[in-house]
């Protein structure tokens, strides 16, 4: 199957600028699959129940490889900004990717979930690590009180963590809706995306709602798949 070359996807260097970025849940559906009859919320406890299975070692091997193959990227050697997220429950873990970029002097992207606002989340520059503080689901994010919320975010690329995806690039999340808002975004045109996950955790068909957005590219530690 064909999808977007690696070193050719249209986009530059996007800029951190203060201010707010809207991620509305109004923002309306885009795509819509025949796929409706598997039960989503069983794959999801599956897919999840496995990955908290997995010893630190096979997470941290696997991370290895996933991470490498966006390393092998010519949009990772050239970006000036990066959409990451910090890693929990098994996630395939960025954190080699954080210290790269922040050491190159990259503008790091990370979210920040809205405490009163459940499935809406602001994008914030870290500079670094110190800049983390843990959040609403105690995951590690850009703290409120120095990072304050960027205007605009069209990264170059945007790290995404999924409990699964499908060969189709459409994303299994928690269900809260975090990542759906911010893949439909416009200002994301241009932003290559990638899931990363396990293989295990890359299937042939994810059940598909109308809000699901899919991802350019897939790493995982077995191959880096284009959609």
């Amino acid at each position: 199957m064909a999808g977007k070359p690696s070193g050719d996807v249209a986009g530059g260097a996007a800029r951190c600028s203060p201010g707010p970025v809207e991620l509305d849940s109004r923002q309306g559906p885009c795509y819509r699959s025949p796929m409706q009859t598997t039960d989503k919320r069983k794959l999801r406890d599956s897919l999840m129940e496995r990955r908290s299975n997995l010893s630190p070692a096979t997470v941290h091997k696997a991370s290895m490889q996933a991470c490498q193959r966006v390393r092998s990227l010519d949009r990772w050697q050239n970006a000036c900004e990066v959409l990451l997220y910090w890693p929990i429950r098994g996630e395939v873990d960025t954190r080699s990717l954080l210290a790269e970029l922040w050491q190159r002097g990259a503008t790091v992207l990370m979210p920040r979930c809205r405490p009163d606002a459940a499935g809406e989340m602001d994008i914030a520059c870290a500079a670094c690590e110190s800049d983390l503080t843990p959040g609403k689901f105690s995951i590690m994010e850009p703290d409120a009180r120095t990072c304050p919320p960027v205007a605009r975010c069209a990264p170059d690329l945007a790290l995404i963590p999924g409990v699964g995806y499908d060969r189709l690039g459409y994303r299994l999340g928690f269900g809260g809706g975090y990542y759906d808002r911010l893949l439909v975004d416009e200002e994301m045109a241009d932003t290559l995306t990638i899931g990363l996950c396990h293989a295990f955790q890359l299937v042939d068909r994810l059940p598909v709602e109308e809000w699901d957005q899919p991802v350019d590219l897939i790493s995982t530690d077995e191959e880096l798949w284009r959609p």
